[in-house]
């Protein structure tokens, strides 16, 4: 994530675990592509490192119009496509170099009351990074009860899921749930009052509704087994993550994908083998520093892990495989 400024589309702030993401995938050449395109920030520090061409992928119209006003500067060293990063290797053009993704919404999104993102400006609720299709107003006045705190506990790790989910059913009943703070409200009323230092109570629920309606998760699990499609032998898959449920994902991919994926049981026979298609570059996941938590608090919860590819053929991964929650339709209270 990184700020922006509004007016210009400038990337005046460092992008989270920047730094360190650059020395990892050292030295930076060839072809790469940034999936979750954002701000910028990612893509302008490939280029300036040395990286050939890069290509920018984002789902959110704004991004790459805010882009305009400074993309001209690398000519076709960097080229914008709207699409999703889990469709990475139909959108790259051609084998590539490195494959970076910054997970989650960006500041850009946060910052801007209207996108309804933000439990604490006032806005439409929306939630939508591509600006179309289910809104979070839709999900929140349509889905079951019992559904709504499914997304809730397993999205946002909510345990007062199902009180939180009873009270949005009974607030639309008397009248439709359209903006952020009314949102907020309900939520905050069924939870006690956050002692000084603690996070929103609306911040978990905010969470899992913000994933359910941009089907995040399923993006990621498809984003990370493009990348293993798109990237040639010794290519390197960089990925920020923001919360536990990302970095999970994440971890569990590389885990199996490298062959480092342990027994459940020790006492099981071991595992047949086979060849791993990724090589760890980051053996754990690393986490800002105290120089960038200065500079940027938003990177608090950050960590990057970053693979290299092998010359193994891709094979696709199951998401149960992944450990991703899968939220079924329930009959219940709509």
């Amino acid at each position: 994530m990184a700020v922006s400024d509004q007016n210009t589309g400038r990337t005046p702030h460092i992008p989270v675990l920047l730094r360190p993401l650059l020395a990892a995938v050292a030295p930076v050449t060839g072809a790469w592509l940034d999936g979750t395109f954002g701000a910028g920030g990612y893509a302008r520090g490939l280029l300036e490192a040395g990286a050939a061409r890069v290509t920018g992928v984002d789902r959110d119209p704004l991004a790459l119009q805010m882009a305009a006003a400074w993309a001209g500067e690398y000519g076709d060293r960097l080229r914008l496509v709207a699409g999703n990063f889990s469709e990475l290797d139909v959108h790259a053009g051609g084998m590539l170099d490195g494959v970076v993704l910054d997970l989650g919404v960006s500041s850009m999104q946060l910052d801007l009351a209207e996108r309804g993102f933000s439990f604490q400006k006032d806005g439409p609720l929306d939630m939508r990074m591509s600006q179309s299709g289910e809104s979070a107003a839709d999900l929140v006045n349509t889905a079951a009860e019992g559904v709504l705190a499914d997304i809730l506990y397993h999205y946002g790790e909510e345990r007062a899921s199902r009180r939180i989910a009873r009270a949005i059913v009974e607030a639309r009943a008397v009248e439709p749930i359209t903006t952020t703070l009314r949102l907020a409200e309900i939520v905050a009323k069924c939870l006690p009052r956050p002692k000084p230092g603690q996070s929103h109570p609306a911040t978990r629920s905010f969470q899992a509704i913000r994933i359910a309606v941009n089907t995040e998760f399923h993006e990621l699990a498809e984003g990370l087994q493009a990348a293993e499609r798109a990237l040639k032998p010794g290519g390197r898959l960089a990925v920020v993550t923001f919360h536990s449920l990302e970095d999970r994902i994440v971890k569990r991919f590389f885990q199996i994908a490298s062959g480092a994926e342990a027994n459940a049981n020790r006492y099981a026979p071991a595992k047949a083998g086979s060849t791993a298609r990724w090589e760890m570059v980051t053996r754990k996941a690393v986490g800002p520093d105290d120089v960038e938590l200065a500079e940027n608090p938003r990177a608090r919860s950050a960590k990057l892990r970053v693979a290299r590819r092998t010359d193994a053929p891709p094979q696709a991964i199951a998401p149960e495989a992944l450990g991703l929650p899968v939220i079924q339709p329930k009959k219940g209270r709509r």
